[in-house]
């Protein structure tokens, strides 16, 4: 929409819903006129015409002068910066409460994640057939979904498949459906995919999956828009928007024949591809934020994490892209539910910043307090060797500290030698900490060597 907009109509450009489109200031408006319009609709793109004013306004949606005389050419590729404008400016404008909550799964500010959503606004309402691409778990599914609720068949049934999880010989039933007595078992007819999706959206995941002998018969689907139940000779119409999904490389599938080249350009009429969570590792502090709140809400626990852990799942290469993300949260919250995680108490191979595990420093005497408590409170005696422990005390009395270190000594070193010198598996063995083994050995002045 293109609007000539006088002097005394700029005043309604705030408030009127009929002024969203380009315009072009008339030569009679004044520079006060135009600035003041300027800082009204920011938003708006504007062109000024040639001596509209002897001081243009310097603003970012003043855009361009249309110099006289006018011309093809030069109108444009004014309007193309126009357009261009207006793509960039409109990120910037909030998003409904419904579109809010079906983005929660595209969570993220980074550019990539900022052209899936673009992408995803513009095909929405449109019928065309989209191909996502992208590597496993960066949420394919997920654009479908949202292609779907933000289109006009919202309210009809999105229906997904997974190609690769279906066998070859059940997936032609699966997807178009069969009649009664069409093969051994179909003891009554049934609907395929193609049936239950009518005016609605069909998810096809992991197309590249898709045997060749289907591939065939999904293209005449595409082109005639018709389709048999298996066994049957009725022709039914498909009323149904196609969605398709794959991680693999269809031009190097189509280069070795195992891929068919007129069903991809079929399939491909809007391609979206989805980047990898390493190429948006900005987005990982509110990834994470989105799973652990997803996790909470479903009455598991909840963790938090250091800005040192964050940084180091930053560094992190992630081939399983969110769905390895997610499975890592939720086996964090298992680990330290209502817990603080820190860079050490990541799994080893997330751990890309070396920092030096904490040893909490403990009084010697506490240590040996604990060690007599757990001695004279064990549910269960200990059986103290004879020859160095008699029965009876001498006369002469013992010294018990020196006989407890020296019991201490000898149960260190042979937990260390019967678990190869590993402190953790001595430590287990022992039935103590690490930390307090670590302890122990350095007052006893025992190394694991």
């Amino acid at each position: 929409m293109v609007d000539v907009i006088a002097p005394d109509k700029l005043s309604q450009l705030a408030t009127d819903n009929r002024y969203r489109g380009l315009v072009f200031c008339q030569r009679s408006v004044t520079q006060p006129v135009i600035q003041a319009h300027i800082g009204l609709v920011p938003w708006q793109p504007v062109l000024l015409l040639a001596g509209t004013s002897d001081d243009s306004p310097a603003a970012s949606n003043v855009l361009g002068i249309i110099e006289e005389p006018f011309n093809y050419p030069q109108l444009t590729e004014l309007l193309h910066i126009c357009q261009l404008f207006v793509q960039h400016k409109r990120q910037d404008v909030q998003t409904s409460a419904n579109q809010t909550k079906l983005f929660r799964s595209l969570v993220g500010r980074s550019e990539g994640v900022a052209a899936v959503r673009h992408l995803i606004h513009q095909v929405a309402p449109s019928d065309a057939t989209v191909l996502v691409l992208g590597q496993s778990g960066t949420g394919k599914e997920v654009v479908a979904r949202n292609i779907h609720y933000l289109s006009e068949r919202r309210d009809g049934p999105f229906i997904p498949v997974n190609c690769g999880a279906i066998p070859p010989e059940l997936l032609e039933s699966e997807l178009f459906g069969h009649e009664k007595g069409s093969f051994t078992g179909a003891i009554s007819a049934r609907k395929g995919r193609f049936e239950l999706a009518e005016g609605g959206t069909l998810f096809l995941d992991e197309i590249g999956d898709m045997p060749l002998q289907m591939q065939v018969k999904l293209l005449r689907v595409l082109q005639e828009r018709m389709f048999e139940r298996v066994g049957g000779t009725k022709s039914i119409n498909a009323n149904v928007r196609v969605v398709a999904a794959t991680h693999r490389n269809l031009d190097l599938m189509i280069s070795e024949d195992t891929f068919r080249e007129d069903l991809y350009y079929r399939l491909n009429v809007f391609p979206i591809e989805m980047p990898s969570l390493a190429e948006r590792s900005e987005d990982i502090p509110l990834l994470l934020q989105e799973l652990v709140s997803r996790v909470f809400n479903e009455g598991r626990g909840k963790v938090r994490f250091t800005q040192r852990a964050i940084e180091s799942l930053k560094e992190h290469a992630w081939t399983g892209n969110v769905r390895e993300l997610s499975n890592l949260v939720e086996r964090l919250t298992i680990l330290y539910p209502g817990g603080l995680v820190d860079v050490n108490d990541l799994p080893l191979k997330y751990r890309h910043i070396d920092v030096p595990e904490y040893e909490i420093a403990v009084d010697e005497a506490l240590l040996e307090r604990d060690a007599l408590v757990a001695i004279f409170t064990d549910e269960e005696p200990i059986e103290l060797p004879e020859s160095r422990f008699p029965s009876e005390l001498p006369s002469e009395g013992v010294n018990l500290k020196d006989l407890l270190a020296e019991l201490e000594i000898d149960m260190i070193r042979q937990a260390l030698d019967q678990q190869e010198n590993v402190v953790a598996r001595a430590a287990e063995m022992l039935g103590i900490r690490r930390t307090t083994l670590v302890e122990k050995m350095r007052k006893y002045g025992l190394s694991k060597d």
